[in-house]
């Protein structure tokens, strides 16, 4: 059999990394998806010296047909996707009274929307087992009062993740958010490579007591 397949959607050099490097020490094939080709360049070939197999695309997760087309490549390729990862959300410092309402939607456009696009294209192979992750964060139940767009996109990630989890669930696919609760920072207890070691615990939760929300609290 081939080895499993995790799809890391926002792939940077901080917690989207450390996600990559986690799953594959455990065996799996990685699929790195975000803007920055030099970046995640670098970060897929890092990636490959560590004897990782390791596939990447350079795109603009808000095109979705550019994402649909790069998922759909990946699981074409490998015949099987087994972990979907969503990662991306945007920060932008502007209180209510200066956020425009088109800089919110803009930003969950990058935050929450592109999970849906990522995962109706996954979906396809997918099978019992397989599993929907994502970054949370405290920000989704304690809003900074100056950037309060990242708390919108934190709820909503967190909630369609509910609803992601009751719909695959008779399927056998599980779907899981995991609340950040501080800042990332190396070298502490919020270091991302202690977060995605929660993550990828939170991926492999038994079944039994399956929980589609878990808090990371260092």
């Amino acid at each position: 059999m081939s080895n499993p397949v995790i799809v890391v959607v926002g792939a940077g050099p901080g917690l989207g990394a450390s996600v990559a490097r986690r799953f594959g020490r455990d065996g799996y094939d990685v699929a790195l998806l975000s803007l920055d080709e030099e970046e995640l360049k670098g970060l897929g070939e890092q990636l490959q010296a560590d004897g990782i197999t390791t596939g990447w695309t350079a795109l603009d997760i808000t095109d979705a047909g550019a994402l649909t087309e790069a998922v759909t490549r990946f699981g074409g390729h490998a015949g099987r996707l087994d972990v979907l990862h969503f990662n991306p959300s945007v920060f932008r410092q502007r209180d209510p009274l200066h956020l425009s309402p088109a800089e919110l939607l803009t930003d969950v456009g990058v935050g929450v929307a592109p999970l849906l696009t990522a995962l109706q294209a996954a979906r396809p192979f997918m099978s019992a087992g397989g599993r929907v992750t994502a970054t949370g964060s405290m920000a989704a139940d304690q809003p900074w009062h100056e950037a309060p767009s990242l708390g919108v996109q934190k709820a909503g990630l967190r909630n369609l993740v509910h609803s992601i989890d009751a719909t695959l669930r008779p399927d056998g696919i599980r779907a899981v958010s995991v609340t950040v609760n501080g800042t990332l920072s190396r070298g502490g207890p919020f270091d991302p490579d202690r977060v995605a070691d929660a993550i990828h615990a939170a991926a492999h939760q038994p079944e039994e007591s399956w929980r589609s929300e878990l808090p990371y609290d260092g």
